[in-house]
């Protein structure tokens, strides 16, 4: 059989996307606008412009939209805009690698505008990809970290955190990625567990005495300002006061005693420098102690280093110990497995440089950022702990400064003769200080004209933490200030934030910060968290890694769109999934039985013309179907609402396969098939059934298949229901609620009964088609008899028996024999109705 009244026999998933997709574009089916109702906006993450997107990104992005398809059919007003991240260092490694150049090579102004050429292709690309997956995004409500008015918010939030004296500029040690050549934050650090040696080096004291220290960085020894011993220790209590000699470079540096010397690692001993981590910079405060720089901003050693100069670390490493060596200065070395921080992006290993810095206080409000946390739901719960563990371990304030080209400058020039900081005027933004002069001309302090641009760009962070006022610009946009306090309290808190749990540390925690220092305001009402697919090398799949052989264009194409999200449909929130083909296939199995399931029912709902209210007299069968779908809608929702999307499809799923499929259509294709065998009320109520659970169903699948249920809708529903897309339909209107407590005693035995003989069929190999002469029905009492013979038809459709039998009895074994070939059956009734 080819075609059915508008559905053909096979579903073809790339027609029928391309025709869904010209609907949703042309009818504008998910603006808030034509979804009237109560706001629910969503906080989405832009996507980092940096390459192609992988499976992951499906995956997450898809859990996303899952939810806001669930609330905009639950009445809500949809605001879900969507971003690019397309400023800051990973794109301008992702251009440098694709274009095979460099920035420092092509130069400031060149380089920014490669790097806006090439993120608007890739920004095309991930909006076709994004379109395809059927994410109902409002397009209209697009932004970009890079735009006009993102650099304007970001800009303005500076200026007024500065106002604020929230941020500060200071001289300070920063930590250093020398391959990215930039300052990064805290956290942008991971931890990576290497191989290393400790070496025991001997210094000299004044008087000739040797001074045995331990070390996994001998390279720093130019750098080293002071030796330290913990006071508690007896040994070297005699030191107090003295000073020590370094070797190879001879300089001299006093020996000082701090309880953070840990007695019982290596001698006791231990060289400060500036600097090998976060302690020697406590040192180096704390002590006022003089800075010696030995590494420069590209990672070489420098001029006054001498033998090392010109050298890298490792290098640098390797030679000193070679001198050491010769000059009989190591004493011993050991092999170990250290935790060492590097950069995230790069992997490398960090240093930490003293350069001028912009910085933003977080330090000061670690217990506040915490307090705030529990005034957000977040799901899962646990992942609470995450951000609290760290906020508890924060040891740095934010450092917004980057060395780079590409990014957000700030607003900021400064006075060379007075040292004044000069902001830029808010109605000027954006602007660029290394295009523009001072607007003022002169310093406004001092009337110097000897006036100089900040060279640095902010953290991309420090732009993507702002996306709730980037996106209520997007939403109402106007000349007043989005910081403005009743403003912003119109539109903050949003509804939703859904990230990766990898960048609670980032994205989440910033964006707390910034909400808080503008409005004293939470940024959203919910978080929602959700993991990560892994490779087969259970790693977390990602662009820069590129460790998938999967591209989500080659899946969508080969599986369709709604195949993909059932998939992803299946992880939990929080928890990390192996990419799975075995789902695939279950997803492919359940387009393919969707398909067919509406084919029988568009069939047999020819000219049939649905009425708002239910047959007076509905039968048995039918109202427990209705009560078996109202019971899975409550189910449905109770989970949606705690964003456990996977249980409800679980709902859906059982329903759909078990009820509906296996059981009600088994059950009623008979009345379809033999009509005359049956009064006119029966078929009229279960077509009423079939066209009303249908729609139910349809429904239900739509936040998880928006195209396979578009297009049954538009064939089946659309001419009667008068709504352009089922994604517009709402759960009010369609998911009323029934309850037939007694129906469902009564088909749950005829159910029993035709289960019984199906597998009996089923045990001798049989057709389920296979007619029987006589089915002999046994019950205790002759009331449930007589229940029975009321439903005798739809029994003996069901089970193709010619003759039902009945018998008052004992319970007795069912049976099916074969008589004068002629197939005979007696079942049970076990449950008394």
């Amino acid at each position: 059989m080819g075609k059915i009244y508008g559905m053909d026999k096979r579903y073809n998933h790339s027609e029928n996307e391309k025709t869904s997709q010209a609907l949703w574009e042309e009818k504008q089916v998910y603006t808030p606008e034509n979804n009237p109702g109560r706001l629910y906006s969503i906080d989405t993450p832009p996507p980092t412009v940096s390459g192609k997107l992988h499976i992951g990104h499906i995956f997450s992005y898809t859990q996303t939209d899952f939810i806001a398809r669930y609330k905009r059919m639950s009445g809500f007003s949809v605001f879900y805009p969507f971003g690019f991240d397309d400023n800051g260092l990973p794109t301008e490694r992702y251009v440098e690698k694709k274009c095979k150049t460099s920035a420092h090579k092509l130069g400031r102004s060149a380089f920014i505008k490669l790097c806006l050429e090439q993120t608007q292709d890739v920004e095309r690309q991930f909006k076709k990809l994004w379109q395809h997956v059927g994410l109902s995004v409002d397009w209209k409500s697009c932004y970009s970290t890079i735009s006009d008015r993102s650099r304007a918010i970001s800009q303005e939030s500076f200026i007024r955190l500065f106002k604020k004296s929230e941020v500060y500029r200071k001289n300070e040690p920063a930590i250093y990625c020398t391959k990215c050549r930039t300052s990064i934050a805290q956290a942008e650090l991971d931890d990576v567990e290497k191989s290393s040696q400790f070496n025991d080096i001997i210094f000299k004291d004044t008087d000739g005495n040797n001074l045995i220290i331990g070390t996994t960085r001998p390279e720093l020894l130019p750098s080293c300002v002071a030796m330290f011993y913990n006071p508690a220790h007896t040994r070297y209590q005699h030191l107090k006061g003295k000073k020590a000699v370094v070797p190879i470079f001879g300089h001299e540096v006093p020996i000082l005693e701090d309880e953070q010397v840990d007695i019982e690692k290596g001698t006791g001993l231990v060289m400060c420098c500036t600097f090998g981590d976060k302690t020697d910079i406590h040192w180096y405060k704390t002590f006022e102690l003089p800075y010696r720089q030995s590494i420069g901003l590209d990672g070489k050693f420098n001029e006054s280093t001498g033998i090392l100069a010109g050298l890298k670390a490792p290098d640098a490493r390797k030679r000193i110990l070679e001198e050491l060596e010769k000059n009989n200065l190591l004493v011993k070395q050991r092999e170990i497995s250290h935790a060492v921080n590097v950069h995230e992006r790069c992997k490398s290993a960090i240093e930490f440089i003293m350069i001028p810095q912009w910085f933003l206080h977080i330090i000061k409000y670690k217990k506040k950022f915490i307090e705030l946390a529990d005034k957000i739901k977040w799901y899962p719960q646990y992942m609470k702990s995450r951000y609290i563990n760290w906020v508890e371990n924060l040891g740095w304030d934010w450092c917004l400064s980057r060395q780079r080209f590409y990014g957000i400058p700030f607003p900021v020039w400064y006075c060379q003769d007075c040292k004044e900081i000069l902001l830029a005027d808010i109605k000027d933004l954006p602007i660029d200080p290394q295009e523009t002069p001072y607007p003022g001309e002169k310093c406004s302090k001092c009337d110097s004209s000897n006036i100089v641009p900040d060279t640095d760009v902010m953290d991309t962070w420090n732009t993507s933490s702002l996306t709730p006022y980037i996106c209520f610009d997007l939403f109402k946009p106007g000349k007043e200030s989005v910081f403005d306090a009743a403003k912003a309290t119109s539109f903050l808190p949003m509804g939703m934030r859904p990230q990766a749990h990898d960048i609670i540390r980032t994205w989440a925690f910033y964006t707390i910060i910034k909400t808080s220092m503008h409005n004293d305001i939470i940024p959203w009402h919910t978080i929602v968290i959700s993991g990560h697919v892994l490779s087969d090398t259970k790693e977390k799949i990602s662009k820069s890694k590129g460790n998938t052989r999967l591209t989500p264009e080659n899946l969508i194409e080969h599986h369709s769109a709604d195949v993909i999200r059932y998939w992803t449909a299946s992880g939990a929130l929080g928890n990390d999934i192996s990419f799975s083909e075995t789902q695939l296939k279950i997803g492919q199995r359940l387009v393919t039985k969707i398909w067919n399931a509406f084919r029988f029912i568009q069939t047999n709902l020819q000219d049939y013309q649905p009425q708002k209210d239910a047959p007076k007299n509905l039968s048995a069968i039918n109202e427990w179907l209705l009560d078996r779908a109202s019971t899975t809608f409550e189910n449905y929702k109770k989970y949606f609402e705690t964003h456990e999307f996977n249980l409800a499809l679980d709902q859906v799923e059982r329903f759909f396969w078990n009820d509906f499929c296996d059981t009600y259509l088994e059950l009623i294709k008979d009345q379809f098939f033999n009509p005359d065998s049956y009064d006119a009320e029966t078929i009229t109520a279960t077509r009423w059934t079939l066209y009303t659970v249908g729609l139910r169903i349809l429904q239900l699948y739509a936040p998880y298949l928006p195209y396979i249920t578009e297009a049954v809708y538009d064939v089946v529903y659309k001419k009667h229901e008068n709504v352009e897309s089922i994604h517009q339909t709402k759960f009010d209107s369609i998911q009323k609620p029934y309850s037939f407590p007694e129906s469902v005693k009564i088909a749950e035995t005829l159910i029993s009964a035709i289960t019984q003989v199906r597998k009996l069929k089923t045990q001798q190999q049989l057709s389920l088609k296979t007619e029987l002469a006589t089915l002999t029905l046994c019950a205790e009492n002759e009331r449930d008899l007589n229940i029975l013979k009321h439903h005798e038809q739809l029994i003996k459709g069901a089970s193709r028996a010619t003759n039902i039998e009945y018998r008052t009895a004992p319970l007795a074994q069912a049976l099916l024999e074969e008589t004068n070939n002629a197939w005979h059956a007696q079942v049970s009734i076990e449950k008394s109705v």
